[in-house]
């Protein structure tokens, strides 16, 4: 059983606040950042309502080196069915250079990479996440909700949560998960089904070398 705890986050508006993660004092360090400028206008021309439209692109996910990230994310968003434009361009430049930091911070060479559209209440429940730690960034839409304090400690008796702390649009979140720490970051995707509101949502794993490649 999980032990539900304080998420000790730790924010700035720096980059290297990504460096902290590696602290043992803290498991959810923030870059505050606004999204990138040159995204503006990436989701402006796709509808909302309460389901997703069937001419959305689709979700990408795929598993490659950060050396390749780039190429690889190009192949994965042309199949996906993303549209050409200078918005698009500028995404890719973005997760490569999260992958990259990402990659660093975490000495991982290989990424597990996921960019979705979300317009239902996935992963709605409070919970902690079976990896070292993940990247989580929204580039549209509200972004991923924590607990901290005592809060926790309520969530832990059925109690609800008497504060949810929530990441800003953009936002750079590095969450510990349960292969890290006994004191993961409790967390959720922010319940907003029927709400007709379109979440972009990108998650970075590190990823282990395949088996036939392990030493």
């Amino acid at each position: 059983m999980t032990v539900l705890v304080a998420s000790r986050a730790r924010s700035s508006p720096l980059p290297d606040m990504m460096e902290q993660i590696a602290d043992p004092d803290c498991n959810l360090a923030v870059w505050e950042r606004a999204v990138p400028f040159a995204l503006d206008g990436l989701l402006a021309d796709w509808p909302r309502g309460p389901t997703r439209p069937d001419n959305l692109p689709k979700d990408v996910r795929f598993v490659a080196r950060v050396t390749h990230l780039q190429s690889a994310l190009v192949s994965e968003l042309d199949a996906a069915g993303f549209p050409q434009t200078s918005q698009r361009r500028a995404l890719i430049a973005d997760i490569a250079d999260l992958a990259t930091r990402f990659g660093a911070v975490m000495n991982a060479e290989r990424l597990l990479v996921r960019l979705a559209l979300v317009s239902t209440n996935s992963c709605h429940k409070f919970h902690a996440d079976y990896v070292k730690a993940r990247l989580i960034t929204t580039y549209r839409g509200t972004g991923t909700q924590w607990i901290e304090g005592e809060d926790a400690a309520r969530l832990a008796d059925t109690c609800e949560p008497a504060q949810i702390n929530t990441l800003n649009e953009g936002d750079v979140g590095l969450f510990k998960g349960k292969m890290w720490t006994r004191e993961p970051v409790i967390h959720r995707s922010p319940p907003i089904e029927g709400s007709g509101e379109m979440r972009l949502l990108l998650v970075l794993d590190p990823a282990p070398e395949p088996a036939s490649q392990a030493v």
